[in-house]
């Protein structure tokens, strides 16, 4: 795609708390615009037409971005299957059914999907696999502690889950993961990866993941102290898979990592 070309982009979800903080971030970069945006509310925005369903959204644009909830993200997909949109998903706590949904989708049009869009988890990622098998070798416990604000309703957080995949990836075997260990009393088993949620306030998102051995302590830590984070990764995303190929993309494409 010619880097002069402005991307046009509808906002599916806009009325949310992240779809308004996009719209802000999209409104300061010339390279992309959002032309319409779907809100099951509907309430106009000011900047560009709101619709209530996708059915009722004549914009012709280059992607869709969806920050809306779990319950919408079939439709979208549907549409996006049929229209031949481009997607990037950001909406979290899908089933397992809604990400097999993902995968046919991407068979038809380029589909975007991370567990979290910033910039830095995506590296921490990247080191996790190459930091993990090391540490687990030489006989560190491996414990993944996540924070989110109180109206959250998904737990572990997906980035969590990301994290501990990113682990497994590079263990000889993999190891199994504990949510919840209230219901046993045994010893620590070496081969499980314990994930722990915590729900309060206003904590936009923190991520820990704790290498525990003999005498030391490793820790990754991520901290976002502002949702814009997530919109300045989706904006880039967005921008991205204007005009790809059908397939499954991730943030790492978006990095080159």
């Amino acid at each position: 795609m010619a880097t002069n070309k402005v991307v046009k982009a509808i906002l599916h979800g806009c009325n949310g708390r992240m779809g308004r903080i996009i719209e802000d971030i999209v409104s300061r970069d010339d390279r992309i615009e959002i032309i319409a945006g779907v809100d099951a509310f509907g309430t106009p925005s000011g900047a560009f037409p709101v619709y209530q369903t996708l059915q009722e959204c004549p914009a012709d644009a280059d992607v869709l971005i969806d920050f809306s909830t779990a319950a919408a993200v079939d439709g979208m997909l549907d549409y996006c299957a049929a229209h031949a949109l481009p997607a990037v998903v950001c909406t979290t706590g899908l089933s397992e059914e809604q990400t097999a949904h993902l995968r046919e989708t991407a068979e038809k049009t380029a589909v975007l999907k991370s567990a979290n869009m910033s910039l830095g988890v995506n590296l921490l990622i990247g080191l996790l696999k190459e930091a993990a098998g090391k540490l687990s070798a030489a006989g560190f416990d491996i414990e993944i502690v996540e924070k989110h604000h109180k109206r959250k309703l998904d737990a572990p957080s997906g980035t969590a889950i990301a994290l501990a995949d990113a682990c497994n990836e590079s263990l000889a075997e993999p190891f199994d993961y504990v949510y919840d260990r209230s219901a046993r009393r045994e010893q620590r088993p070496v081969k499980e990866i314990g994930i722990s949620a915590v729900r309060g306030g206003t904590i936009v998102g923190d991520h820990d993941v704790i290498f525990a051995g003999e005498d030391e302590v490793i820790t990754f830590s991520h901290r976002a102290y502002s949702r814009a984070v997530f919109a300045k990764g989706a904006a880039e995303a967005a921008v991205f898979l204007a005009g790809k190929a059908a397939g499954m993309y991730d943030m790492k494409d978006v990095l080159g990592l």
